[in-house]
């Protein structure tokens, strides 16, 4: 029997406030394990959360670009269970009435463009982190972690295979980046990424049973968990067996997910209204102050670059790709040097000097007015595309102007054939 994936992805971002979102510990990434704690995030006895508008404004922000409608009027939820992560032996989250919902992604997989809905974005605590590396056999927890703003954004089944899915989370980072809410680094767990994965007969409306994949380290690994998912629900259903509802944990190491625990459902949470936390009442007033704050989001920069400087698709996608790039590129342009020219360079010759380095564009050496400096004097014939590379090698690695360099070294190439 032929089989349609039906995918639905609940992407954890951390939200870059510089304090928790129920007390005024810091959110310093790498502190000395149990440092950035206080009762409030240690969940003891008589403590009360006081919420973090900053993180609050995110949420929102967040929400607008994600096409969402902001709810007039939301509240807190406690979700209870049992966990050693947990200190209060339940987590401070959104259940019925989430702040941002109902919203959407465009995605380009193939050259075709495809609309993800967004159920909810909802805004939450996150829990600490489990340590299993200890010698002797110990395990420990960091609370540093612990009452961290989390916002959760859960999408429609509407993902139908791996690529659509790499295509999404790819697309919700780069929004998120380019709002400045998160700096989505899965290597810190400032995003995390789990998807639900089920199979359906070809052409039938219904839903299969799901799994949901967690322990998932990067968008590579979202793809290979979410293929092997569908092979192995594929194989169980094909010799008559019954795909369990369950939480599976990707291992990365052998390429399998592997069973951890029976998926809950909602009421097995016990949810219920968090009763020391205000509603949130965001007016329309509010709301437009925010949206007013935000930044061309990279949808549009990326028609705009098509638009008005003649760049190919490909070409607008990948200097797009980080708010930074885009910014970098405009500032060339801005200095001087042709869009299709500063593309090349960029794309080509710094991009693989970043690579190598392992430097982000806005840490570079080569300011951009330099660098559109550099194009100008191989435009007028100063110097050699040839040369060139390797002045911007030493641009690269100096920060000095190219006309210093080309003086210094006496780079200036002999055009004149009489000479």
């Amino acid at each position: 029997m032929e089989y349609d994936a039906v995918i639905g992805m609940e992407v954890h971002v951390e939200l870059s406030t510089a304090s928790k979102v129920f007390c005024s510990c810091s959110t310093q990434f790498n502190a000395p394990a149990n440092t950035n704690v206080c009762p409030v995030c240690l969940g003891m006895p008589g403590v009360l959360p006081v919420m973090n508008r900053k993180a609050v404004e995110y949420s929102v922000a967040a929400g607008l670009a994600l096409n969402c409608t902001i709810s007039r009027w939301s509240k807190m939820d406690r979700k209870n269970y049992f966990y050693p992560d947990l200190p209060n032996n339940y987590q401070i989250s959104q259940y019925d009435l989430p702040l941002c919902h109902g919203g959407w992604i465009d995605i380009r997989v193939g050259g075709v463009t495809k609309r993800i809905g967004i159920t909810r974005a909802h805004l939450e605590e996150d829990t600490a982190r489990n340590t299993h590396t200890l010698s002797g056999g110990v395990s420990g927890i960091d609370f540093n972690r612990s009452g961290v703003a989390l916002l959760e954004i859960v999408t429609e089944p509407d993902i139908s295979s791996a690529d659509e899915a790499f295509a999404y989370l790819t697309e919700l980072k780069r929004i998120l980046q380019y709002l400045e809410v998160s700096d989505c680094n899965m290597e810190e767990g400032s995003l995390r990424a789990e998807a639900n994965v089920s199979l359906r007969p070809r052409g039938s409306a219904g839903f299969g049973t799901k799994t949901e994949v967690k322990n998932v380290a990067s968008f590579s690994g979202v793809h290979k968990a979410i293929d092997y998912e569908i092979a192995r629900q594929r194989q169980i259903l094909d010799s008559g067996g019954t795909v369990v509802q369950e939480t599976r944990g990707w291992d990365a190491d052998r390429g399998i997910t592997v069973s951890q625990r029976t998926k809950e459902s909602a009421h097995d949470y016990r949810y219920f209204p968090e009763p020391d936390l205000v509603p949130l009442a965001v007016d329309e007033a509010w709301e437009a102050r925010i949206r007013a704050s935000l930044p061309e989001l990279p949808q549009a920069r990326w028609r705009r670059f098509q638009e008005a400087y003649g760049l190919s698709p490909y070409d607008a996608e990948v200097l797009t790709a980080s708010r930074a790039m885009a910014d970098y590129f405009e500032a060339t342009v801005a200095a001087g040097a042709g869009a299709k020219p500063a593309a090349n360079w960029i794309m080509g010759d710094l991009q693989a000097l970043l690579v190598k380095n392992g430097l982000p564009v806005e840490e570079c050496k080569v300011a951009s007015g330099e660098l559109a400096a550099m194009i100008r004097l191989i435009d007028d014939g100063t110097i050699s595309g040839k040369i060139a590379k390797d002045i911007l090698l030493e641009m690269f690695d100096t920060g000095q102007s190219p006309t210093s360099i080309v003086e210094a070294k006496g780079l200036i190439q002999i055009s004149d054939e009489s000479e």
